[in-house]
């Protein structure tokens, strides 16, 4: 409920602080107090639109803080969680408007969008009244209360898992109808595109791997002819390590006869035949290591090519063309089985609407009977509230054909003002204190079922008095045992039924300056106030008597 409302030059006022109880409240004052400028600061609060004329004269903006006391699991509380806000505690909603006509919005202290704003306080405060354009507008809001009133929801609820359910399969149906169809179209295509990559093979890092194969052998390629011709130089007809290797002996045989001359190049000759063996058997392994044939870098090459050009053909890296290969064979299965798929999808796709559609059926015949009953019980209201001749209808209809997540259904809410004439939407065809006394009717039937937790009623009994004003309190005061009722009222009837009374009236400032003040009235300010408003400027004795016992008997 409305725990708080703080106003900060907003109009007619510059300062205001008003503490709210649950149960029933009314505000009260002469005409042009002010009242109008509660509700629009409250407006303001909870969404409403933004005007720069809402600045008090002088100021450089505005201010309007309402602060709520929910349960935990209200609904309003879910969706700030869902948008990152905090929800702990009290939900306090600021709003600032400027004089130059920008407004900010704040929900516990975190900036906020005004459309966030606007949606936590639809599911807050519902405000009702003449020329009523804020409640009731949105024909699907009349559904809700429908599923609400008669305990639907989670029929609701269940159907929009049905409903999703369903139109998965039909996706799916038509997902694979398409995919068959481009498949079928590409067929021929497909075909040569598997058969061909299927030869081809491709395998993952092969290019790379045959890239290096042939940068490799073309290098040893280069140096080969070099390797043999100094390999045949050592080792073929011509070499010079026979000759040498024979010169060798004969000059270690000479030594013994002149050891001094011949040690040292016997030695030295010895290492050389030694280094030439070494330089042999080296080259002789290198060019078996460069030994290769030809033809294999051919196939290296041809290989290498005919994968890039593969790629360039398919428009993809070497290293997917195996991929490609197997997503072409699984379209090509695809189609070559794809009746039975697409068989089995539109059997699951036909269960499945036929599943929702039992509960779609269910859930309007419920809806039919929820319908009739508010029918009912708002129509045993309407005669005390001088609407006896008139009708409430809620106007529904059904298209099986016409699916939807909450059903097949369209509700609206229908009037009859008068008998012979023809029933219309509610928000058109009633007057503007027809309309109040409609919604009142409607609420009090609704009890506190698809309500906001505080409703406000601005002036519904203006153009009423006596009995009719009488039922008017007696029904705001029923509706605010299960809601916080707030409501501006003319009506003295209305005013002794309240659990909590505020007076507004205008008071001078400062010279030449007025503001609007409110403030709680006690009981005998209380029994003042509906006297006046029982007689007038003038307050007769018989006044406040019969003030006195309009109280007495609310409250008896």
């Amino acid at each position: 409920m409305l725990v708080t409302l703080s106003i900060r030059d907003i109009v007619l006022i510059d300062r205001l602080d008003l503490d709210f109880a649950a149960g029933m409240s009314v505000l009260t004052g002469e005409t042009g107090a002010g009242k109008s400028i509660l509700l629009d600061a409250l407006s303001l609060a909870i969404g409403g639109r933004g005007d720069a004329d809402l600045v008090r004269h002088g100021e450089a903006q505005g201010q309007v803080t309402a602060v709520f006391d929910v349960p935990g699991n209200h609904a309003v509380r879910a969706l700030l969680r869902e948008n990152d806000v905090d929800d702990d505690g009290d939900l306090i909603l600021r709003r600032i408007q400027t004089s130059d006509g920008r407004t900010r919005a704040f929900i516990n202290d975190q900036p906020v969008s005004v459309g966030l704003m606007r949606q936590a306080g639809t599911l807050l405060v519902e405000i009702h009244g003449q020329h009523d354009d804020r409640a009731l507008v949105d024909p699907d809001s009349h559904r809700l209360l429908i599923d609400s009133f008669g305990g639907l929801t989670g029929d609701v609820e269940a159907l929009g898992e049905a409903y999703k359910a369903f139109r998965a399969a039909e996706k799916a149906v038509r997902d694979h109808e398409a995919r068959i169809e481009t498949a079928r179209q590409e067929a021929d295509y497909l075909k040569s595109a598997v058969s061909e990559l299927t030869a081809l093979a491709p395998q993952s890092g092969e290019e790379d791997e045959l890239a290096a194969r042939r940068t490799a052998m073309m290098q040893v390629e280069k140096i080969a002819g070099d390797l043999n011709e100094a390999y045949e130089t050592l080792n073929g007809t011509s070499s010079p390590i026979p000759e040498l290797a024979s010169l060798l002996r004969r000059m270690e045989r000479k030594t013994e006869q002149a050891p001094a001359l011949l040690t040292g190049p016997v030695t030295a000759l010895a290492n050389a035949l030694d280094n030439l063996e070494e330089a042999r058997s080296g080259l002789e392994a290198a060019v078996r290591e460069t030994d290769f044939d030809p033809r294999e870098l051919e196939a290296a090459e041809e290989r290498l090519f005919a994968l890039r050009a593969a790629s360039r053909k398919f428009a993809v890296p070497v290293d997917e063309l195996a991929a490609l290969c197997a997503r072409m064979s699984e379209d090509l299965a695809d189609l070559d089985a794809g009746e039975d798929k697409l068989a089995a999808l539109k059997a699951t796709a036909v269960k499945t609407r036929e599943a929702y559609d039992k509960k779609a059926s269910a859930l309007s015949k419920a809806r039919e009977k929820a319908a009739r009953q508010l029918e009912k019980a708002v129509g045993q209201e309407l005669p005390a509230l001088k609407l006896e001749r008139a009708r409430f209808i809620v106007e529904m209809t059904s298209d099986p054909e016409n699916r939807s997540r909450t059903g097949i259904d369209q509700l609206e809410f229908y009037v009859q003002t008068n008998p012979g004439t023809k029933p219309g939407p509610m928000m058109k065809v009633a007057s503007g204190g027809e309309l109040s006394r409609f919604l009142l009717a409607l609420k009090v039937s609704l009890a506190d079922k698809g309500s906001a937790p505080t409703l406000v009623f601005d002036e519904i009994d203006t153009g009423v008095g006596g009995a009719v004003a009488e039922a008017i309190g007696v029904r705001l005061a029923r509706l605010a045992a299960n809601v916080q009722v707030l409501t501006v009222t003319h009506a003295p009837q209305v005013a002794a039924r309240a659990a909590g009374h505020f007076l507004i009236a205008k008071e001078e400032a400062h010279p030449e300056r007025v503001a609007t003040r409110v403030r709680r009235i006690d009981e005998d300010h209380r029994r003042e106030e509906i006297a006046r408003m029982l007689a007038g400027s003038v307050i007769t004795e018989e006044a406040r008597a019969a003030a006195g016992k309009l109280i007495t008997e609310a409250t008896g």
